[in-house]
């Protein structure tokens, strides 16, 4: 397993190139077979300090293998930058939903304001952004928006939290040993949540939960009104220097201010 990649890549190092070009290379490989060539061509990659463009659709090859990451859509760059850095700061929706596994939540709500706070009211719980967040959502009262919130980023309660408290319906399982993947329900929108073992002993299927996100890490989406194709992040100041540089890829954001 796995010898056909070896000897390519055997055959490529002995002609000493100064730049690799791989297209999926480990698409047809085993889960378990995949991982141990993903460690020997990142060890490749060290020892040679050659660089090494790699086509991947798989997003854990692209988080745990490159240094920089070019996401692409449609022929279209979408975003560029270190991996842990489009984790934490996507500049749409496509890439926040690409980059992460399980891949980010994402759930409709109307934005409302409620006395002199901006809230996002999902039908049957509410949620209250950080100010940061409230600033920038405050031109879309009465507007729907995409709320997204990573399964890390869901924390089991015991009991109903006092404020952003989530409540909802267990359908599925999947127990992971030190975690458990549990997928939640709220009228017509699901979610996934991550739950370490020691957070609760067992879920039911059926059984009414509570969960509270971390605010402070929730992502907003909105139409782009450049592109109707995606929605972009409004509540977050993204380091975009390719898109006013044409050099740097064909985009579809060139009009856009972020």
């Amino acid at each position: 397993g796995g010898q056909r990649q070896r000897v390519a890549v055997g055959r490529a190092i002995v002609r000493n190139p100064k730049v690799f070009l791989f297209d999926e290379p480990l698409s047809n490989l085993d889960a378990k077979l995949r991982v141990t060539m993903r460690g020997e061509i990142s060890a490749l990659h060290q020892r040679l300090q050659a660089t090494m463009i790699y086509v991947t659709h798989d997003q854990i090859e692209a988080m745990t293998m490159g240094t920089k990451i070019v996401v692409m859509k449609d022929g279209h760059v979408q975003q560029i930058g270190e991996p842990l850095y489009l984790y934490n700061h996507p500049i749409n929706k496509f890439v926040a939903g690409f980059i992460g596994s399980p891949p980010m939540n994402f759930m409709t709500v109307t934005i409302k304001k409620v006395g002199d706070k901006i809230v996002a009211d999902e039908g049957t719980f509410e949620l209250t952004p950080t100010e940061e967040q409230q600033a920038a959502l405050k031109n879309y009262v009465g507007k729907q928006v995409y709320f997204g919130i990573r399964p890390e980023d869901l924390t089991y309660q015991a009991t109903p939290a006092a404020e952003n408290n989530m409540q909802m319906k267990v359908v599925n399982k999947e127990p992971l040993g030190a975690e458990t993947h549990l997928f939640l329900q709220s009228k017509d929108q699901s979610i996934v949540a991550r739950v370490q073992a020691s957070a609760k002993e067992s879920f039911k299927l059926g059984e009414t939960v509570n969960f509270k996100p971390d605010i402070t890490r929730c992502k907003f989406f909105v139409k782009n009104p450049e592109d109707l194709d995606e929605e972009l992040n409004i509540c977050e100041k993204i380091d975009a220097p390719w898109l006013k540089n044409p050099l740097t890829g064909a985009v579809g954001y060139d009009k856009v201010q972020h």
